[in-house]
């Protein structure tokens, strides 16, 4: 239980572009692992634990994108500002709460959407990265990072690094992230990654969900 009592879930770039059938950025597997990921986002609220819901916003002329994706932005809308691509599944938020707002998040707000729970914007890959979520989780007493969401080999896995590097302990989700392998799993858990699945973090959480049906 020692853990998880300080411990913060974190989402990575669950976003429409990136997990509905059709979409110009689809990362396949995604759609799929939203069940878990929101097993365990009610799971820590009911635990009144805290949640950090980090997406991307590129700006129509990619300025804001890595250099990489800006032809790819030159021709598509992609989570574009304001457009429904962008918005988080309502199975990730609490129940009524309105999509985060898009300008308050590029000027690198932190938004609150729920009790213990917020939406923030990352600039580029890792969540860490010029953003103010280090000294929001050292505010809020977080010793652990809890990690589920879109495409292992890309954003999940540097901001898991950058988490690490800050020494935070690091606990990835493997059922509740895109784009996982055998190997990289080898990898994290070498690094002292606590590797796992939804079903092992809800029977640690037992202890202090509300809900014991969670």
């Amino acid at each position: 239980m020692a853990l998880y009592d300080r411990s913060v879930l974190v989402t990575i770039d669950v976003q429409r572009d990136f997990y509905e059938a059709g979409a110009p950025a689809l990362v396949e597997g995604t759609a799929q692992c939203i069940p878990a990921m929101s097993r365990l986002a009610e799971a820590f609220r009911s635990g009144r634990l805290p949640i950090v819901h980090v997406v991307r916003l590129y700006l129509a002329d990619g300025s804001n994108a890595e250099p990489i994706r800006r032809p790819m932005l030159a021709s598509a809308s992609v989570v574009r500002p304001g457009t429904e691509g962008s918005h988080l599944p309502a199975e990730l938020l609490p129940e009524g709460v309105r999509q985060p707002d898009p300008e308050a998040l590029l000027r690198g707000e932190l938004q609150q959407v729920g009790r213990s729970e917020w939406a923030m914007y990352k600039p580029r890959w890792g969540a860490f990265y010029n953003t103010g979520l280090e000294e929001h989780l050292r505010a809020l007493d977080v010793d652990t990072v809890v990690f589920v969401g879109c495409n292992f080999p890309n954003c999940p896995r540097a901001s898991l690094y950058e988490a690490s590097e800050r020494d935070f302990a690091t606990v990835l989700v493997a059922d509740a992230v895109s784009g996982t392998y055998a190997r990289g799993m080898q990898e994290l858990a070498g690094m002292g990654t606590v590797v796992t699945s939804t079903d092992g973090v809800l029977h640690e959480l037992r202890e202090v969900v509300l809900d014991p049906a969670t």
